[in-house]
């Protein structure tokens, strides 16, 4: 079974439910090593001091943060957790937001959170009341040195927390340089895409998602291993802009098909 990772409170007004934290997302990605090229030996970095140019042992080693020009303010990890101060472990909440008002772009890391010794009450009437009014509780915590925004809500009949991004942490549409569409689509344009778009329309299935690139890669690795060339494909050449109604039509006959 799962450990928690973060053991708190939330705090609703004068309601607090004791709660724990687990991972509810786990990374498939293939990890790569870095491997000396003329032996195959792994390669290892090691932590040098720019100022007596040697290597310097893990114990020797803290976080600093730079006031200026070769200076730092050296913090241990007690002195970090004193920033949190008493809210260290707080998930204080401020209020209440329609779960479907949140734009996904500002979801960051995903957790369960469980019941807390004698609050399973507590936290099933929390779930409950959220998932009959559709809303989900906002407020601020503590986790690993920084503070969050966090959103929490029923899911999969327990409840779920979401860190959010700030929103000065997320990139707006016009900062970006890019040729916009002088002209609007086409009422015949647009009512073709629609019919593609509902043609294509079914209920979301996360289940049927693999990562076929990540498959992919561990197949290469294993014909690699096996003493078997690797030859990339070639790349195909960039053809012109297709017609985009014949395109339309088209993907529209194939769905029918």
């Amino acid at each position: 079974m799962p450990r928690s990772i973060w053991n708190g409170t939330v705090s609703v007004g004068v309601v607090h439910i004791p709660v724990k934290l687990y991972s509810a997302t786990e990374s498939k990605t293939v990890h790569f090593h870095e491997v000396h090229l003329e032996d195959g030996a792994k390669i290892e970095h090691r932590r040098f001091c720019a100022k007596e140019d040697r290597e310097v042992p893990y114990e020797e080693v803290v976080k600093g943060y730079q006031v200026a020009k070769s200076e730092y303010v050296v913090l241990d990890k007690d002195e970090i957790k004193a920033a949190a101060g008493a809210t260290g472990h707080l998930i204080d909440v401020d209020h209440f937001v329609c779960a479907a008002d949140i734009d996904p772009v500002f979801y960051e890391r995903a957790y369960y959170v469980g019941a807390g010794e004698k609050a399973q009450d507590a936290y099933r009437l929390l779930h409950d009341a959220l998932e009959r009014t559709g809303r989900a509780a906002v407020g601020r915590f503590t986790f690993h040195n920084r503070e969050y925004v966090a959103v929490i809500r029923p899911f999969d009949g327990v409840l779920a927390l979401h860190t959010l991004r700030f929103a000065d942490e997320v990139v707006s549409g016009d900062d970006f340089d890019y040729d916009a569409p002088r002209k609007g689509a086409g009422e015949r344009e647009v009512k073709m895409a629609g019919q593609l778009v509902e043609s294509l329309h079914e209920k979301f299935r996360p289940e049927r998602y693999k990562d076929e690139y990540r498959e992919a890669v561990l197949e290469v690795v294993k014909r690699k291993a096996a003493g078997k060339e690797i030859e990339a494909p070639a790349e195909e050449d960039d053809d012109d802009a297709p017609d985009l109604m014949a395109a339309l039509q088209a993907s529209l006959d194939g769905g029918k098909g």
